[in-house]
């Protein structure tokens, strides 16, 4: 049997294998879908996406990426293994991205651009430019661009809170270096924690909600776009399940709720501004349920409150099973943590929680990885 690996989807190749890039420009406008005429409301409908790839193909966009790394050289000499010092091997590596803003602004992957000594953008119209990374967040994934240049064709972020599972989407991207590729499927889940972002920034824990989908992507389709039916931004492709590295039938976007804050953050303090509720927590199973006299398997349970921190202030204790966070059902450690991912340090939210057999709601101020509210950057 093969064995399932998640793969993120930045395409790496020795610095001789080059190749130029594209996209394009004006701004994205969402329409009407059509669909066949259906008399029963069980029908599935037929929608016609070739309005959305022509309204947001030109918002995606090609990046290539220069890099040095050192490697050890060794010479065997009569049986001795001779250290010859290191030598530089030059490598680029492929992915794509979204344009946000007409003025240049570009959300990608952060593994796309991450050690990053020279990256470049390739429009839909053949024009490349150089490209300024403005800020990248390790825990999520994403990086902020920019290349100088106005009137450019942008996506506008959409709402993936709203998403539903079984609606259409689109994945545009540049798999294989094939530029400007469109590829259709549906949304075949939500929040999806893979256990696939490196934690790299020692604090902060990775936040891995994806949307999942079976719209086909592979290497190179890192940091293209996910776009519904209105041609707006719903998520970030960032990897796929696969037994050999190449898609076999399932990819996962960041949601684009989240991204839209991790880029607000990175644009304005080179940093994202992370909320902590300072607990650790684990899923609840129907064996727990029914030892806890819960007549239904629901919400997080905390295992440990880190004193002085954000739940600890607002009496929340270890043992509690948070059930709704500002107005949403928790049900699982990724629901939680891209809410958490979406609020900033200061926010206050509500949180009810269940203890012994009675529910309780209390208010509680988030606070940074300093237990404050203050802005914190690089």
């Amino acid at each position: 049997m093969k064995r399932i690996f998640f793969a993120l989807l930045a395409l790496t190749v020795l610095s001789s294998c080059t190749q130029a890039e594209p996209n394009k420009e004006t701004s994205v406008q969402p329409f009407a879908q059509s669909a066949a005429p259906s008399s029963h409301t069980s029908q599935i409908k037929y929608v016609d996406f070739s309005q959305v790839a022509a309204n947001t193909i030109d918002g995606v966009v090609h990046i290539k990426t220069e890099m040095t790394k050192l490697t050890p050289l060794y010479q065997s000499f009569f049986g001795m293994i001779i250290d010859r010092g290191v030598q530089k091997q030059h490598y680029s590596a492929f992915g794509s991205g979204v344009i946000i803003s007409p003025d240049g602004y570009i959300v990608t992957n952060n593994h796309v651009v991450q050690d990053a000594e020279k990256i470049t953008v390739s429009l839909n119209d053949k024009r490349v430019f150089p490209a300024t990374l403005i800020g990248h967040d390790p825990a999520t994934d994403l990086a902020l661009i920019k290349i100088d240049v106005d009137g450019l064709t942008w996506i506008p972020f959409g709402n993936s809170d709203s998403v539903r599972i079984g609606e259409p989407v689109l994945a545009i991207g540049n798999p294989f270096n094939l530029t400007s590729t469109v590829t259709a499927g549906i949304i075949s889940a939500k929040a999806r924690n893979m256990g696939i972002i490196e934690n790299t920034r020692g604090l902060e824990s990775p936040i891995e909600s994806f949307l999942q989908t079976d719209a086909a992507v592979n290497s190179g389709n890192s940091g293209g776009a996910l776009v519904n039916g209105d041609g707006q931004l719903i998520g970030i492709n960032t990897a796929i399940a696969s037994g050999d590295g190449y898609y076999t039938g399932y990819s996962f976007a960041i949601p684009s709720d989240l991204a839209q804050k991790v880029v607000r953050d990175l644009k304005e303090y080179g940093y994202t501004q992370r909320a902590y509720l300072g607990v650790n927590v684990t899923e609840m199973t129907q064996q727990i349920a029914q030892q806890m006299g819960m007549n239904e398997v629901r919400g997080v349970i905390i295992t440990r409150t880190i004193a002085d921190c954000a739940a600890d202030r607002a009496g929340i204790k270890a043992g509690d099973v948070i059930v709704n966070m500002a107005g949403s059902p928790i049900n699982s450690y990724a629901e939680m943590m891209e809410l958490l991912g979406k609020c900033s340090p200061g926010d206050k939210i509500d949180i009810t929680y269940r203890r012994n057999t009675q529910e309780h709601t209390t208010t509680v101020t988030l606070l940074n990885a300093m237990s404050n509210t203050q802005i914190l950057t690089r």
